[in-house]
């Protein structure tokens, strides 16, 4: 009897094991997706699909194999067609053509895998309205996939994308379309017949817009940051719902007019090489509130700049100015000036690192002693402003280390981001400050990023985003509140230490984090 409850002990164990090897999907999800049509399958490191997740609608639970008499308490009888199936994080390589047996999906996010192709039959889901793709090795999609056209979110960024068809159009519903991190040189013109929203294009190597990006009058957000574009078509100037416009990296030498442009909330045309201001690129917007130019070569700003009365943020800050108009005192809104880095005659340095409220004072004063409104040369206080002087850049570029520490702050200024964006950075330290939040454009690091220091602050909660820094080694969360951290960061493969030390319940923490 005893040899037989040996024997059983070890084929109970080889049984769990050729089980999981069989199914890594845990029954009760399966069970509970029939329940609620949607199943969470993302992080497991799944190289395939398990076809019982294909089939979850169509075969028999095991309780229907068990109980026919209809008459039990666990109604499995009673199913819901799947309509969300996350699988993002894995390891996938290709997709099963067996996806068209849940024609009820609604939502399909297979982000953050390994996919080279699509099947053709995604084409038979016809209920699709969003479709996540993003992260993965795609170099061409699948004719089908422009016959979803109730698709209203299409997200294709971080692939190998050279080319889109002109068939792109037929999705006529679409509102986000995110093409951003692929390899395309060209936008069909049928982007135009699109009902999008929201368009981003960024980091790609476009060096024109089609004419017919402007047809599509409900855009908010257009994104074309990080291509070769040297000129913005006149048409743009129609977007009359357009609020917000990225155009930074590029080799732009004057802003785009928009004169129909009458909703723009933001422009930003940081790292170009745009030398003059007009009047006529000014006077349209006058409903922007962030007008962002660092990082090109304007010299002179002109005293139409008072006219964007609604402008709350102002960055100019590595440019050739040499003075500013006292006009820019009177802005009734205007909470942020950045001037730095420009060589400015008539500002003294000490002023400027008081703040923009102290700096609005003075051009204020200015004005006052001078009605006209003209600045009086200061020759003998000449000064050329810092570059970045809100960090050490000297520290950045020798020793990879961007320090934001002990500032009190309740959040990482962009700017500080922005000033490192073509900088290799190895170590950061935010500690010291009133961060409630880690800083989501931390992850715009994640390539160099081995060395973070987020202690004293006050996280109460570390962000799934948080995984991504993957070149990870050393992490310090020491007095913060935290009582637990995501599960996710068990995939940070190069990570050997994290202090915890003086958080809500260190133990537990510490536990968590090693499981």
């Amino acid at each position: 009897m005893s040899r037989f409850k040996r024997g059983a002990k070890v084929d109970s164990r080889a049984g769990f094991r050729q089980e999981k090897e069989e199914c890594p999907v845990p029954y009760g999800l399966l069970k509970s997706a029939r329940k609620s049509g949607q199943l969470n399958l993302s992080g497991r490191g799944l190289t395939e699909v398990p076809e019982s997740v294909w089939r979850l609608n169509i075969d028999t639970p095991k309780e229907g194999q068990q109980d026919v008499s209809f008459t039990g308490t666990d109604r499995w009888w009673e199913q819901t067609d799947l309509t969300k199936l996350l699988l993002s994080s894995n390891k996938l390589q290709t997709l099963s053509e067996d996806v068209k047996l849940l024609p009820a999906l609604v939502v399909l996010d297979i982000h953050d895998n390994q996919l080279r192709t699509l099947p053709a039959s995604i084409g038979d889901l016809q209920q699709l309205e969003r479709l996540i793709l993003s992260h993965n090795k795609l170099t061409e999609l699948p004719q089908e996939i422009w016959k979803l056209t109730n698709l209203r979110c299409l997200h294709l960024q971080q692939n190998l994308l050279e080319q889109l068809p002109e068939d792109l159009g037929q999705l006529c519903h679409l509102e986000d379309l995110d093409l951003s991190n692929n390899k395309l040189t060209a936008i069909p013109d049928s982007l135009a017949n699109l009902n999008l929203v929201k368009l981003d294009l960024s980091v790609n190597s476009l060096k024109s817009l089609p004419p017919a990006i402007s047809q599509m009058k409900n855009l908010r957000m257009l994104d074309c940051s990080r291509n070769h574009l040297e000129t913005v078509p006149r048409v743009l100037a129609q977007m009359a719902s357009l609020e917000q416009l990225y155009l930074r990296h590029n080799k732009l030498r004057f802003l785009p007019e928009l004169p129909s442009c009458k909703t723009l909330k933001e422009l930003h045309c940081g790292n170009n090489q745009i030398e003059v201001l007009e009047v006529e690129h000014l006077k349209h917007l006058s409903s922007l509130s962030v007008l962002e130019l660092r990082d090109n070569k304007v010299k002179i700003l002109p005293g139409e700049i008072t006219l964007l009365q609604a402008l709350e943020r102002l960055d100019l800050t590595n440019n050739d100015l040499t003075s500013v108009p006292c006009g820019l005192g009177t802005l009734p809104k205007l909470k942020s000036l950045a001037l730095e880095g420009n060589p400015l005659r008539t500002i003294r340095r000490e002023l400027l690192t008081k703040g923009t409220s102290e700096l609005l004072k003075f051009l204020q004063s200015r004005i006052q002693e001078q009605p006209d409104g003209e600045p009086t040369e200061q020759p003998n206080t000449a000064m050329t402003l810092p570059s970045q002087a809100k960090i050490n850049m000297h520290a950045v570029k020798t020793l990879k280390t961007l320090d934001y520490s002990e500032k009190q702050e309740a959040c990482i200024p962009d700017e500080v981001f922005d000033a490192v964006s073509d900088s290799v950075v190895a170590s950061v330290n935010f500690s010291k400050n009133q961060l409630s939040a880690v800083p989501l454009r931390i992850v715009e690091l994640k390539d160099t990023l081995s060395d973070i220091n987020l202690g004293f602050n006050k996280l109460s909660v570390i962000p799934l985003e948080f995984s991504k820094l993957q070149q990870l080694v050393h992490v310090d969360f020491r007095n913060n509140l935290l009582t637990s951290l995501p599960m996710e960061m068990k995939a940070l493969g190069k990570l050997r230490s994290v202090i915890l030390s003086f958080n809500s319940r260190t133990k537990d923490l510490f536990i968590k984090s090693k499981k």
